[in-house]
């Protein structure tokens, strides 16, 4: 079966097929970059490094675009709140993402554009819109906006007509625009606002609006036309509505092929985000969870569903995922190269083809674990990690994986090991047990096999 994809503009799982043969480009919207990352963030880095895995694992060339926003007004209070300059700021967050996603098992994107690194190209694209008419500034000296009813379609990726978006709008505008849905396209300086965030332009210094950051730079290193663009749920609208009308009222060409939106994480079934305050840091969860759990947490759901958070789903992640190290920590591994005809593979490759179904790829996952307990084949707990490795899974040792996060040191474990062992020998069974009891009791389970006796962290 070939790949296919939901597409949000479709409205329907569609055949794939790359514009440039052998050849995928995406674009995915990233972070803005004026505090840490949160559970939210890492759930669409995580959806679409897995989307851009499997690309590759079907044989594609990527290039795989994700951008970073480091010039918006809360990235100005932020910095202003801190005392520190804008680039200041942005530095640290961008390397606090790096570190949170490297951690996570994310791979980098082809290319990571900051968004003041393409200012000439968004003027340029601006310049364009003005010349077309879909553009307009306010007065002399303020916001240049875009003339929404003037581009034919408008909503078509939202699905509402401009008299749906436009109801219970005022028709009364502020800031000068013509329409309440007019959107700014670059907004004018303000004399409080530092010097670093004002860049000159033909309608008087300021600097970009959001919207237009990510046609520019997509249009800059995809081209006018690619073939995927991603991002969460939210961006659907307003962001990629209007991403749509700036670049194909610019170009005339379709913008993006495929458009792909990743659902939320829930907390209490309200949608994660700093402005609600009901976020959690991916570094304040790594502090409990380790980074695979959570990653195996998110690639276990389907990546356009919503995904409840809580501790009891990360630990029932954690306890799932450690079934399937378990199986590999008492097999060790044939190195393998994947048939996809092979049964198992056959069932993953088809699930993955179909719209990047994880949670059907990770049942095989589970199937295999239990082929191999039952078996003992090297070859079936090859393929298992193997398999495991297109979802970023199942790549660290077994046994260290498996002994992660002891409150005990090996050493003082291994002397336990060997008291039992001794108690046992000495047919002292009291005693034997009361060690493993002990140990039990301090999170560490005891496992005797035919190599003799390892453990794991409960």
């Amino acid at each position: 079966m070939s790949l296919r994809i939901y597409s949000t503009l479709a409205r329907a799982v569609q055949p794939f097929a790359p514009i440039e043969s052998g050849h995928v480009r995406m674009y995915v919207c990233g972070m803005t970059v004026y505090d840490l990352c949160h559970l939210g963030h890492a759930r669409s880095m995580i959806a679409f490094d897995v989307v851009q895995r499997w690309l590759r694992a079907s044989g594609f060339r990527v290039t795989y675009v994700r951008n970073i926003t480091d010039i918006d007004d809360k990235i100005i209070r932020r910095a202003v709140d801190n005392g520190e300059s804008i680039r200041g700021l942005t530095d640290r967050m961008i390397a606090a993402l790096h570190e949170d996603a490297d951690a996570l098992g994310i791979e980098r994107p082809t290319h990571e554009p900051r968004a003041t690194d393409y200012v000439p190209q968004m003027l340029a694209m601006i310049g364009t819109l003005a010349n077309k008419g879909l553009a307009y500034q306010a007065a002399e000296g303020g916001d240049v906006n875009y003339a929404v009813r003037r581009f034919p379609g408008y909503g078509r990726l939202s699905g509402k007509s401009l008299d749906e978006l436009n109801a219970g709008e005022r028709v009364a505008v502020q800031d000068g625009k013509r329409d309440p849905l007019d959107f700014v396209l670059w907004k004018s300086a303000k004399p409080e606002e530092p010097a670093e965030v004002k860049w000159a332009s033909p309608w008087g210094a300021g600097r970009p609006g959001w919207h237009i950051e990510c046609s520019a730079m997509g249009c800059a290193l995809l081209g006018e036309s690619f073939d995927i663009h991603g991002g969460g749920a939210d961006l659907a609208f307003p962001h990629h509505e209007n991403e749509i009308a700036q670049s194909e009222g610019a170009t005339g060409q379709p913008f993006a092929r495929v458009w792909m939106h990743n659902g939320f994480i829930n907390v209490d079934n309200e949608k994660m985000s700093k402005s609600l305050g009901n976020f959690f840091t991916i570094r304040d969860v790594l502090k409990v969870y380790d980074a695979e759990t959570v990653r195996f947490f998110v690639v276990r759901s389907h990546y356009r569903s919503p995904l409840n958070y809580s501790d009891a789903h990360l630990d029932d992640a954690r306890a799932a995922l450690k079934r399937l190290y378990t199986a590999l920590a008492e097999v060790t591994p044939a190195p393998v190269e994947v048939d996809w005809h092979e049964p198992h593979a056959a069932r993953f490759k088809a699930a993955m083809d179909e719209d990047f179904g994880t949670p059907e790829a990770v049942a095989v996952l589970f199937d295999l674990a239990s082929e191999v307990n039952r078996s003992r084949s090297a070859t079936a707990a090859g393929l298992l990690k193997a398999l495991g490795g297109h979802l970023g899974l199942l790549q660290a040792d077994p046994l260290a994986y498996l002994q992660a996060g002891s409150r005990l040191d090996e050493a003082a474990i291994a002397e336990q090991i060997a008291a039992r062992a001794a108690a046992k020998a000495a047919r002292n069974w009291a005693e034997a047990d009361r060690i493993r009891a002990q140990l039990l009791a301090r999170g560490i389970a005891l496992k005797d096999g035919p190599q003799g006796t390892t453990w794991e962290v409960i």
